[in-house]
């Protein structure tokens, strides 16, 4: 049996709906995956998980991935695999574009009498060629869409028909299987013919680092199923409807006996049916019927279905040999009101939503099924209903936890920025979301197809030619329509063709990139009337985690206002242009927050608003921001690369959650600093009715929330903090239940001047992962030994002897070079039995040492 995706509605042969003429065939590909439970290897399905190696290089052919060891050494890796794993954010030297080469030997015991051997891949960076031995298998470009290899015809003829130790009845003696040679070749070398573009603002990652499954179907076997739902209006009968191809490569004429099952959510049986079918080209129509009252599909309730189609074996008496597909699908109602907002299942829905890169810390782009896990318990449990998928096609993992967490989702081609390139260049977008749609189509999630991003990018390759690139989304947008006439479609920032797709979001960045975010509601108003659907998806604003500011505001009063609030030409850079907040602002979590709040209270008060996304939920790597705090990464994250949440998470959970939340600001912020006396703001997120807020054990009194009583809605103090030691603490209650935080901090009242001291001490020793670690500190002080609360200096750590720096992980405490959040910096070391010493160093003073004993 296998599940969803299990079944793969994959890429190079995607099939077009039987409303459609069939699409031609790109390989002699099946679509055909696993179970999303990685122990869940059954005889006719297995993650190759184990048993690779790895070689970064080229070699002149495939046969040397075999007889390559007198001048190449191989390393052992587990899959998935990204080769940019360290070096995705190394501030010195650019990540590795080239060739990656991956081998290992795959035992093969199919047992399907005449059965079919594939290889799936879930994704694989950029350009993937495979071999079995030194025969091609094929090759597939692009790095996000997912491929399946039918390597049958390969492989010797006794391992087709092996008998599978697993699957055997009896104890008698079995074949063992046949070890066969794979070699694969990832490459992310530049490719001006490929999307994404090379100057997209993240990182091209190459490597295997998304699953590879090796699959065992039936000589003749489902290569797609779709099943399209119809609901007319919110209360009436859902149509369902079933359509499927077939992967038979031999042309076998057998009648096919068909039986299909579709059971809710509450394991009832909704439809049960058999077919008798000769076999057929393109796609069939397999069964119809209607569910009278469904079960509607939303974010509050994500109710699902499942159907399942078993291909029953031609022998009766070969139970086993049965082949079972499930998918899993949702029923809901859609509507976009023109100029209006969006309704779904007959009731308006804001979106509150926020975007993804998959990129981690240590992993890059292979993040293990554990962080995907985390990650998006981590994005629903912030109040998150909608999710925009930046700038690819993403792995099938989060699509599944959309569909179970009820987050409705905006899905793109990585045509991303502008220029359109030559045929080759225009066919991989044709193909990519052919794919995209074929293999995501039945994601009750899903709800925007996107076209592209940004493709009115200056310097571009070739140029950016504003009809031929309005020609190519005209033609992209009625293809998208043609696959998918249930879902609309979508571009974000191409203001010269936004009247092609059916949605648009234009650039809005007040108060970060231009403008100020007062200006915000007044740009949205504007943007309405050009549109028939507007959506906003990308605002927000950089932030350093751990730095903080008593005057985050304060840069506001330079920028110039009325002039437009988009992002321009080269903006993201840190020098040239105009005053604004993202050159010339501290970067602070403090100015984030409040640059969110006041988002998040306007977007409540526009009735027609659709909604939001905001960019992006995760710090990630890219190449372009060599100059940032923290050297190629985009620091917009509500968390670091690591998963730790900086304070704008709870801004967001204070305005978009049900389940009572209050959080005091400033968690990070271990020191703060003003006057003797001096009334200083204490704010606290939180979606609680009433909050009561203690200062050293002393009521400041209790205040009600009001979402549009800016900044924290409301639940805002002014008070003295003594000097020294402070705590606070807060009790809001929320529908009668009583929900408390509290902070601890040192109040600074001694004015600094200007840096002139550098010193690095030992903070903490802990062991990870069985490794004794210890961690470091650099403070920055001024020359009367007072610590500098501002300073940001950038900072360089070096280790000498046999300790390792963990760094190039992204984070503020985690990379060797770095900036300072309120005058202090820290990494960590892993010590390996061994003395080190570690220096810091910063431009224009002495270095500081410690030793490690």
């Amino acid at each position: 049996m296998y599940s969803r995706r299990n079944f793969l509605k994959t890429g190079a042969t995607a099939v077009a709906a039987s409303w459609l003429p069939a699409l031609p065939l790109q390989a002699s590909i099946a679509t055909l995956g696993r179970h999303t439970n990685p122990a869940a290897d059954t005889p006719h399905t297995r993650r190759l998980s184990e048993g690779w190696e790895f070689l970064q290089g080229s070699l002149g052919s495939p046969w040397e991935a075999w007889h390559s060891e007198e001048v190449a050494v191989w390393q052992p890796i587990a899959m998935p695999h990204c080769f940019n794993a360290y070096d995705g954010c190394d501030p010195d030297i650019p990540y590795y574009r080239g060739n990656g080469w991956y081998r290992s030997h795959v035992p093969i015991a199919n047992p399907f009498p005449n059965g079919r051997t594939l290889l799936h891949f879930e994704g694989a960076g950029q350009t993937t060629t495979v071999y079995v031995g030194e025969k091609l298998a094929g090759k597939h470009t692009g790095g996000y869409d997912e491929f399946v290899f039918d390597i049958t015809d390969l492989l010797p003829d006794a391992s087709q028909t092996a008998a599978d130790p697993a699957s055997a009845p009896t104890k008698s003696k079995v074949k063992k299987p046949a070890a066969i040679p794979i070699s694969i070749l990832c490459d992310n070398s530049r490719d001006q013919d490929r999307m994404p573009s090379d100057l997209s603002d993240f990182s091209l990652y190459g490597g295997m680092y998304r699953h590879v499954n090796l699959v065992y179907v039936p000589a003749v076997s489902l290569e797609t199923v779709h099943i399209r739902t119809d609901l007319p209006t919110p209360g009436s009968p859902a149509k369902i409807t079933i359509l499927g191809s077939l992967h038979n490569p031999a042309s076998s004429s057998d009648q096919l006996n068909l039986s299909i099952e579709v059971i809710d959510a509450k394991g009832t049986l909704v439809h049960q049916s058999t077919h008798k079918l000769p076999p057929w080209h393109d796609t069939a129509e397999l069964t119809s019927f209607t569910i009278a009252k469904p079960q509607l599909w939303s974010p509050s309730d994500p109710q699902l279905y499942e159907c399942r189609i078993t291909l029953h074996a031609s022998a009766a008496n070969n139970a086993d040999a049965d082949y079972t597909a499930r998918e899993t699908f949702g029923i809901r109602h859609t509507e976009f009101v023109q100029h209006g907002p969006f309704k779904l299942n007959g009731e308006r829905l804001l979106f509150r939503g926020t975007h993804r890169h998959e990129d981690h810390a240590g992993f890059a782009a292979a993040m293990p099924d554990d962080l995907i896990n985390q990650e998006m318990q981590l994005i629903k449990d912030m109040g998150v209903n909608f999710i925009r998928l930046a700038h690819y096609q993403q792995s099938r993992r989060v699509l599944e936890h959309c569909d179970r967490l009820g987050i409705l989702v905006w899905e793109e081609i990585p045509w991303c920025r502008g220029g359109i390139g030559n045929d080759t260049f225009q066919e991989m977008g044709r193909r990519t979301l052919r794919n995209m749609i074929a293999q995501h189509y039945n994601h009750p999630s899903i709800l925007l197809w996107g076209l592209g991003n940004e493709d009115d990018w200056p310097t571009e390759y070739p140029d950016v030619n504003q009809q031929a690139i309005r020609t190519y989304l005209q033609e992209l947008n009625t293809l998208s329509h043609q696959l998918d006439p249930s879902r609309l479609t979508t571009i974000r920032r191409c203001d010269f063709a936004r009247d092609i797709p059916d949605v648009y979001s234009p650039s809005i960045w007040a108060g970060w990139y231009r403008g100020t975010y007062p200006e915000y509601q007044k740009t949205l108003e504007t943007e309405r009337e050009r549109v028939n659907h507007l959506f906003h998806a990308e605002w927000g604003a950089d932030s350093h985690a751990g730095r903080h500011s008593e005057d985050p505001d304060k840069v506001l009063g330079k920028i110039v206002t009325g002039k437009g609030t988009d992002e321009r030409g080269m903006d993201y850079l840190l020098t040239g242009g105009q005053t604004r907040v993202s050159k010339d602002g501290d970067w602070s979590e403090t100015y984030a927050c409040n640059l969110f709040d006041w988002y998040l209270k306007t977007q409540e008060t526009l009735p027609w608003l659709t909604g939001s996304a905001q960019w992006i939920f995760k710090d990630f790597t890219t190449p372009l921001r060599v100059e940032n705090p923290i050297p190629r990464i985009n620091q917009k994250g509500l968390i670091e690369r690591d998963m730790t949440k900086k304070e704008s998470y709870f801004v967001f959970q204070s305005y978009w959650t049900e389940v009572p939340m209050a959080h005091i600001y400033g968690h990070t912020w271990p020191i703060r600093w003003g006057t003797e006396g001096e009334q200083k703001m204490v704010k606290v997120y939180s979606n609680c009715d009433t909050a009561e807020l203690f200062v050293n054990g002393k009521s400041a009194g209790t205040k009600q929330r009001s979402s549009q009583d800016f900044p924290a809605a409301g639940l805002r103090w002014t008070t003295p903090f003594a000097t020294g030691k402070n705590t606070l603490r807060v009790v809001a209650t929320k529908a009668g239940k009583t929900i408390t935080d509290e902070i601890t901090f040192i109040y600074q009242t001694e004015p600094w001047g200007a840096p002139a001291d550098l010193k690095i001490t030992e903070r903490s020793r802990t062991t990870i992962d069985g490794k004794e670690t210890v961690t470091v500190e650099a403070k920055l002080y001024d020359a009367k030994g007072i610590l500098c609360l501002d300073a940001r200096n950038r900072l360089r750590f070096t280790i000498a002897g046999l300790g390792t720096l963990i760094d190039n992980r992204g984070t503020t405490k985690a990379s060797r070079v770095v900036e300072m959040s309120n005058g202090r910096a820290e990494i960590t070391i892993i010590r390996n039995n061994s003395s080190s010493v570690v220096s810091v160093t910063t431009p224009g003073m002495q270095a500081a040492f410690y030793t490690i004993p």
